[in-house]
């Protein structure tokens, strides 16, 4: 590198990348992914005029996406345990349940407990909504409960359990990004969304007194009885579960306890569903389908979609996306972009509370931009990574900021892909739901609470 980049060379290449993804993700509707590469080339565009060779860019990809594959190796085996958790009917067991106990009374708060219970188990906020959250709505409407706020606790709820999950493609993705461990990054998400939901459960608890009725709904029960004809749902459908547990608690690695419970899972599947054995060694894959049923004859679309997940390719799209932005990432790193930005903003932060701050703001433009989460945590983590270091701030502190201003406020903007799915999967528009999905707009208040009052920010030592 013959010289560094200026301040307007370098902060064009975060600016130009934010016009190529509204222009072309928004205004056209073209792949995240292709637009990061289109960004990624006018970034070597900067690079070359400072002085970099092609050789050069590489090896900052390289290098860059080299402290990914940790990450990226669970994101996959996160894909195997969902597939075959699924097999063996541990996931929709404790769907059923779930909503078997759904207390009518209580609808809203019961709405945002089974829809976090239902992602927690599946890692999608998405499938969450698109099962349990529909079969809710079709209660919500008999027991008259206004449709925006019912699809408010469930979007809370679902967006809450995805968070909660390690196997969670986005909180996968944010702790690979700040390089942290992902149960201290949950841990870390604990301080703000738990408050959060809390405030939410009160205003759903008092709005939802006015509402009474029963729940007998023909699409729950259809549901129900579904998941019983597909499954054995008993005692051993909770061994993967305990084995992960059990795994964990003796300390060993996330990647090996997850393989050691998806093992046991295709044993549970084979044995007391009577599947197919290579059937189960198949969903590591491709995940489970419906051809893996021996009886799968009159299953409501919406049981298939709710059992038709996981196998490491549902995670090629996260995967793809993660070396996309990582080439863009590697390529302004090592054209010093990033050292030239981070030293202009870094005069005006003089505080934990105004880093904070100025994490969120980023991440709000950016999700106002490329309506994409792993667009958000990517970009703004890997710009902001450095600073919290050099304030000795642990690492948690950025990832839980990244997913408080990102992926908890994804799902209020009306064009983006989550505002979009919840649109069009539960039937109401953004303005209809907004105010009544509490917890996700209250997590950046207490992530600014904490980040000026100092409580619940973790430091590290100053050796490190």
């Amino acid at each position: 590198m013959t010289r560094q980049p200026t301040f307007i060379e370098a902060i064009s290449t975060i600016l130009v990348m934010i016009f190529i993804v509204i222009t072309g993700f928004v205004g056209f509707d073209i792949p995240i992914q292709a637009l990061l590469i289109l960004a990624s080339a006018y970034a070597a565009w900067i690079a070359r005029r400072v002085g970099l060779k092609w050789n050069d860019l590489e090896e900052g990809i390289t290098h860059r996406l080299a402290t990914a594959m940790p990450a990226i190796f669970i994101i996959l085996a996160v894909g195997i345990i969902v597939g075959s958790w699924m097999y063996s009917g541990t996931v929709p067991a404790l769907i059923y349940y779930g909503l078997e106990f759904l207390n009518p009374n209580l609808f809203l708060v019961s709405a945002f407990i089974i829809c976090a219970i239902t992602s927690v188990a599946t890692g999608t906020a998405w499938g969450s909504a698109s099962t349990a959250g529909i079969a809710l709505m079709a209660i919500a409407s008999q027991l008259h409960i206004p449709q925006g706020m019912a699809a408010g606790a469930i979007i809370a709820g679902s967006v809450f359990g995805d968070k909660m999950s390690p196997l969670s493609d986005t909180t996968n993705l944010a702790a690979l990004v700040t390089k942290v461990n992902i149960f201290s990054h949950i841990r870390a998400m604990i301080w703000t969304t738990v408050p959060a939901s809390i405030v939410g459960i009160v205003v759903w608890y008092f709005v939802g007194l006015q509402f009474k009725g029963n729940t007998n709904s023909a699409k729950i029960n259809q549901l129900l009885d579904e998941l019983t004809h597909i499954y054995t749902i008993n005692i051993w459908v909770w061994i993967p579960i305990i084995v992960i547990i059990l795994c964990l608690a003796l300390k060993m690695a996330t990647v090996p306890s997850m393989l050691i419970s998806s093992l046991s899972a295709i044993i549970v599947g084979s044995i007391n569903n009577k599947f197919n054995i290579i059937d189960g060694f198949k969903t590591s894959f491709n995940g489970f389908n419906q051809s893996m049923i021996p009886t799968s004859d009159h299953l409501s679309d919406k049981t298939i979609t709710l059992i038709e997940q996981g196998g490491m390719m549902s995670m090629t799209e996260i995967v793809v996306t993660i070396f996309c932005g990582y080439a863009f990432a590697g390529i302004v790193e090592k054209a010093g972009c990033l050292d030239v930005i981070l030293q202009k903003i870094s005069k005006n932060i003089n505080s934990v509370g105004q880093l904070i701050l100025t994490t969120i703001i980023g991440g709000l433009i950016m999700v106002l931009a490329a309506g994409v989460a792993s667009v958000v945590i990517i970009m703004v983590g890997v710009l902001m990574l450095e600073m919290y270091n050099k304030m000795d701030l642990d690492r948690t502190n950025l990832s839980r900021t990244l997913e408080d201003s990102g992926t908890m406020i994804i799902p209020l903007i009306p064009w983006g892909t989550s505002g979009i799915y919840y649109t069009q999967q539960l039937g109401v528009t953004v303005d209809q739901f907004f105010i009544w999905t509490v917890p996700c707009y209250l997590c950046i208040c207490f992530a600014l609470f904490y980040g000026f009052t100092g409580i619940g920010i973790k430091k590290v030592k100053q050796s490190r």
